[in-house]
C-alpha cells in the first residue's frame, strides 16, 4: 500500500472486477517504527533530565519516520485518490446511498503525549486525521463522504507483536478506560458497520473514537 504503482494496479484490477464502481474503501494498513524509542521496549528516560530526554529520542532514525509516514499518511492519500472514480460510480447504484472512505487513525493522533515514546507513530496518526478533513472537503462535490475512526488500544500485530495462523492476536484484557477492557472484533465491526451502512449516509467529515472512553479520562487527551 506504500507504493504508488501497486495501488494503480490494484484499482486497475478492481475496476475490472467491479464495473458498477464500489461504494466502501477503508484504508486500515498501518505500520509503527519506535522501536528505538517506545517505552516498553526502552527504558524510560528520567523526563526531568534534558540530556536524557535527548539522547532517547534521538535513537530515533530519519527513515524509521519515513517508512512510518510513507504507509501510515501517504499510501492512505493514494489510495483514496486513486480509488475515488470508482467510489463516485459506486455511488449511483443504490438509490439513497452515497459511498464513502472510512480512514482508521488512532486515539495516539489526538493525544499530547509522546504515545509512550512513540512520536513518529502518533505525528503520523495526527497528519492522517487533517488529511482526511482535507479529503472529505475535497471531495464534497464528487458525492463521496470521509470519515474518520480513531480507535484505542485493541490486539494487532502491532500492539500484540505477532498473530496466529488466523490472524488474530491476544492481549491482556485489562484496561484503564472507564470500559475496562480493550477493544474487541466485535466493536471496530460495528463502528465500521455503522459508517458503511444506511445509518451513516447522513455522516461526513466526523471522526468516532471506538476506545472504551480512554479520551474521556486521559488529562493530556484531544
Amino acid at each position: 500500500m506504500s507504493d504508488k504503482s501497486d495501488i494503480l494496479r490494484l484499482v486497475k484490477e478492481v475496476t475490472a472486477s467491479e464495473p458498477s464502481g464500489i461504494q466502501l474503501l477503508v484504508n486500515n494498513a498501518g505500520i509503527a517504527r519506535d522501536d528505538n524509542t517506545r517505552f516498553d521496549k526502552n527504558p524510560q528516560p528520567d523526563m526531568s533530565d534534558a540530556a536524557a530526554v535527548s539522547a532517547h529520542f534521538l535513537r530515533s532514525e530519519s527513515q524509521q519516520w519515513a517508512d512510518t509516514f510513507q504507509t501510515n499518511v501517504t499510501a492512505g492519500f493514494l489510495t483514496s485518490m486513486a480509488f475515488l472514480p470508482l467510489l463516485a460510480k459506486g455511488k449511483a447504484a443504490t438509490p439513497g446511498y452515497t459511498s464513502s472512505v472510512v480512514n482508521v487513525c488512532s486515539i495516539s493522533g489526538f493525544m499530547k503525549g509522546s504515545s509512550n515514546g512513540q512520536f513518529s507513530y502518533a505525528a503520523s496518526k495526527a497528519a492522517f486525521v487533517h488529511v482526511s478533513r482535507m479529503l472529505a472537503t475535497t471531495f464534497v462535490e464528487t458525492g463521496v463522504r470521509v470519515n474518520v475512526i480513531a480507535p484505542g488500544i485493541f490486539p494487532s500485530e502491532m500492539t500484540a507483536g505477532e498473530s496466529d495462523a488466523d490472524q488474530k492476536s491476544q492481549l491482556d484484557k485489562g484496561s484503564s478506560n472507564p470500559a475496562g477492557r480493550k477493544g474487541e472484533d466485535s466493536d471496530m465491526a460495528a463502528t465500521i458497520l455503522m459508517l458503511a451502512g444506511r445509518g451513516g449516509v447522513f455522516y461526513n467529515h466526523q471522526i468516532m473514537f471506538p476506545d472504551g472512553g480512554n479520551t474521556l479520562t486521559q488529562p493530556a487527551a484531544m
